[in-house]
């Protein structure tokens, strides 16, 4: 039999009206799980398993009586350390912070909450979010369960370590320029990047996304029914829409056909497209081309000027906030991130005003280039989960970016975007398959991402933990 900590949330909630299983010995399964994995992976930050064991108690007493609280009663879930949960210090992933207990739930984690699932631990990421790896000066290093010499990939790296090594169905990350996507290709989940303001966050800025992290497009779907509830403290939230999630579980592969796709193989910019991840994405377009879809090659659409323009004025902007610290707090940051921020130092007020240009013209190059199509895929990332003590793929402080230029175009257009997994390497790392849509249509792309895990078949056994 499957472990309860490998169900699905739909079939949790399932069995959990038909009153076959407790939410009490779901959680127990994923707490023992969890115990087995966590010297490991270092995926958890503020794991609290008797709390959770309490919460998972009060939704037993629910279900029984047959009143479930909200959609989520009784579901394990984590969040992200950079989503504010009452109470809780903000790290951000830097021993740099001052650690102060935030005053409120951030709108995903006061959903989560609202629907009662059992949020039983934070998990990790990197200094300020601003390494697609799981190093950081505050947490210990994450790792990677497919390969423990290999890192999960982040920002949300303990997410994406935690989705795929089973510390139960459902978790939620952010996203500002690959961070949701990059760990969900490189660990072999599933997770959407929604479009700008579909899930309310707090704080907002241009690009930043929080999403679902799940082993299953339904569950993820199933996590969007909660996440895109209004709130207020988002002022770039988009109007409330009732939008028919329920209804992606019965999506079917006929879903696929007469849709216009557009394949992109190459992003214009940053390191080159391994063999292994071409091959992978070449097959996924061959299936959806075989289900009738119609598959068109698209010319690149980046450009390493943009890419750069980007970079530089994230550099900057990290230097600001550096400069407002204490030198003993500057001390304390990865040296990988104070070398990339200090060498902003010396720009000109007109090279950070030529810098942030380049977000408005990555925009308008993604919108024109997307246009003519339903979808676009393409890889999430040009190769596969890299050395776990790697700050990035490249380990250069100067050239930090050069693997998101398939995936932070459309942070910038505010373009809904996920990755689900296409296929392994003959080392067994797996391969994401990024499948962006039009603005607003999250529905859409979780359709097509739905019909492809149709067709596309089961995944290799997930991981399990070494042995003792």
């Amino acid at each position: 039999m499957t472990a309860l900590h490998d169900w699905p949330a739909t079939a949790l909630l399932a069995a959990y009206q038909k009153q076959e299983l407790s939410p009490v010995d779901v959680m127990q399964s994923v707490i023992d799980h969890v115990g087995q994995w966590e010297p490991h992976l270092c995926a958890t930050y503020l794991y609290r398993p008797e709390e959770a064991l309490a919460q998972a108690r009060a939704s037993e007493a629910r279900w029984h009586k047959g009143t479930p609280a909200g959609l989520l009663d009784g579901l394990p879930v984590t969040i992200k350390e950079n989503i504010a949960t009452e109470g809780d210090p903000l790290p951000a992933g830097t021993a740099a912070v001052t650690l102060v207990p935030a005053a409120a739930d951030a709108p995903p984690a006061a959903r989560l909450r609202e629907a009662h699932a059992i949020c039983f631990s934070k998990t990790t990421m990197p200094d300020y979010g601003m390494l697609s790896s799981g190093l950081s000066s505050f947490h210990p290093l994450a790792r990677n369960p497919w390969d423990l010499s290999k890192g999960p990939g982040g920002s949300s790296a303990g997410g994406g370590a935690a989705a795929a090594a089973g510390y139960g169905p459902l978790h939620i990350g952010t996203d500002i320029g690959g961070s949701l996507r990059l760990p969900a290709s490189w660990c072999g989940i599933y997770s959407l990047k929604p479009s700008l303001g579909r899930i309310p966050i707090d704080p907002p800025y241009q690009g930043r996304a929080a999403g679902p992290m799940t082993r299953s497009v339904d569950d993820s779907a199933l996590m969007m029914q909660v996440l895109s509830a209004p709130d207020a403290r988002d002022s770039m939230s988009l109007p409330p829409q009732e939008m028919a999630w329920s209804t992606v579980a019965a999506t079917g592969a006929d879903f696929i056909r007469g849709k216009r796709i557009g394949l992109l193989l190459d992003a214009g910019c940053g390191l080159p497209l391994q063999s292994e991840v071409r091959a992978a994405i070449e097959q996924a377009a061959a299936l959806l081309e075989s289900a009738g879809a119609r598959i068109t090659p698209m010319p690149a659409f980046m450009t390493p000027a943009m890419l750069d323009g980007m970079d530089r004025f994230w550099r900057m902007r990290s230097l600001t906030d550096l400069q407002a610290l204490s030198s003993a707090q500057r001390d304390k940051v990865l040296p990988y991130i104070r070398t990339w921020a200090e060498s902003a130092e010396g720009m000109s007020g007109s090279a950070v005003f030529q810098a942030s240009q380049q977000f408005h013209q990555v925009r308008l190059a993604t919108v024109k280039a997307c246009s003519a199509f339903d979808f676009v895929i393409s890889p999430v990332a040009p190769h596969v989960a890299f050395d776990a003590e790697w700050a990035s793929p490249t380990n250069d402080p100067l050239r930090p970016l050069e693997h998101i230029g398939f995936t932070v175009p459309y942070n910038m257009s505010e373009q809904p975007a996920a990755s689900i997994n296409c296929g392994y390497t003959a080392a067994g790392l797996p391969i994401g398959l990024q499948i962006a849509g039009a603005r607003f249509d999250d529905l859409g792309v979780l359709q097509l991402s739905r019909a492809f895990e149709q067709i596309r078949g089961p995944q290799k056994p997930w991981p399990q933990p070494p042995k003792a």
